[in-house]
Formats: structure tokens, sequence, C-alpha cells
């Protein structure tokens, strides 16, 4: 599955900013794909969490053949067995800890995005910055801008010329890009990804 957004969504962010417009036409479309499976998915952003890319899908990987990725799979480990996979500690914990939580992950796909955050965030080890790449990665939801993230902040440095970037004028991107936040994280992720357009 691919992140869904339509011409339209992508017409109507063209007109509230002549930068980010720019931008979108010299990139294309952007397919990313998304993984609907949000306990699966917020089990591989902790393991990501701070490790390349490749690091990452060789330590899942290792998850995997441990067990399945589920509530009742992970339960059974113990945070040594998790350890073993190539994680510290602390992770291993984390993980431990979202596979103990009294929660019904498949239900939390009826919640609003600020539901869903404050839901997931009480998992200790889960941060704002990680439920809101769940919303946009596995849920589709298409209105996250990430003040966590730095690409992102980065992103709007560069294009708009800041030498930094405050959260209140963060906020005001978030603001201009609204209802389409996701989709411009899309295209700033694409612009800082060091691709030539």
């Amino acid at each position: 599955m691919i992140f869904e957004y339509t011409e339209e969504d992508l017409n109507n962010l063209r007109k509230k900013d002549k930068k980010l417009c720019a931008l979108i036409d010299s990139i294309g479309k952007i397919e990313r794909s998304v993984n609907p499976n949000i306990f699966e998915e917020l089990v591989k952003s902790v393991v990501a969490q701070q490790v390349s890319t490749k690091a990452a899908e060789t330590v899942f990987n290792r998850l995997c053949n441990l067990s399945e990725i589920t509530q009742a799979g992970l339960r059974k480990l113990t945070v040594e067995e998790i350890r073993s996979c190539g994680m510290n500690e602390a992770k291993s914990n984390y993980i431990k800890n979202i596979a103990q939580a009294n929660i019904d992950f498949e239900s939390l796909k009826q919640n609003e995005d600020d539901e869903i955050i404050s839901e997931l965030t009480q998992i200790k080890g889960v941060g704002i910055w990680t439920v809101e790449m769940l919303l946009i990665f596995s849920l589709g939801r298409k209105d996250i801008l990430s003040y966590g993230d730095l690409i992102i902040k980065k992103g709007i440095c560069k294009l708009y010329g800041h030498k930094e970037l405050k959260k209140e004028r963060f906020l005001k991107y978030k603001k201009r890009y609204s209802p389409y936040g996701s989709i411009a994280s899309l295209y700033l992720w694409e612009f800082m990804s060091g691709k030539n357009f």
C-alpha cells in the first residue's frame, strides 16, 4: 500500500505556497509505502530510532525470526531475547512495554490524531514524533507536520532561507499547509534527501 493523496490535494497545497508549489512541480508525484498494521509499525519505529535504515531492517528481521510481531508473540519474549536481536536494553524494554500495553491497536484507527497521540505516548518509550510518523506511515493521515522531525525543520529553513526555525514560526507553516501537512512533509523529506531536481 502507498500513502494516498489526490491530484486535487496536491493542487490545493500548491495554491497555499509559491515555494512549495515550485518544489512539488520539480519533484513530481511521490509514492511512499504505508503499513496498515499499527502495532507492527509502532515496533518498527522504536527499532529504527537513532539508527540507520539498514541497521533497523537487520534488527527488525532478527526480531521477526524470533516471534510474530504481535502483542501475544512479543509478550512471550524476555527483554534479553529482544535485546539479542541487536538492540540496547532501553529499546528492548520499550518494545516489551508496547507488547504489554492494554491497548486495542486496531480500534485506534477510528480515533482522531490527537487522541491517538495521547493514548500511545502513555507507553514508556513512545514519544510524540514516533506516533506522528505512525499517523502518516500506518494510518495515512494527511495533516501531520512534525516539529520533532529535524529533517522537516531543516527543509523549511532551506526552502524559505531561515537560519533557524522557532516553534512560533514553524506553527505558521503548519497552519499554512493544513490540511495537507503530511503531503508537505513528503516533499520536504524528498527535498532534503540530497537528490537533484
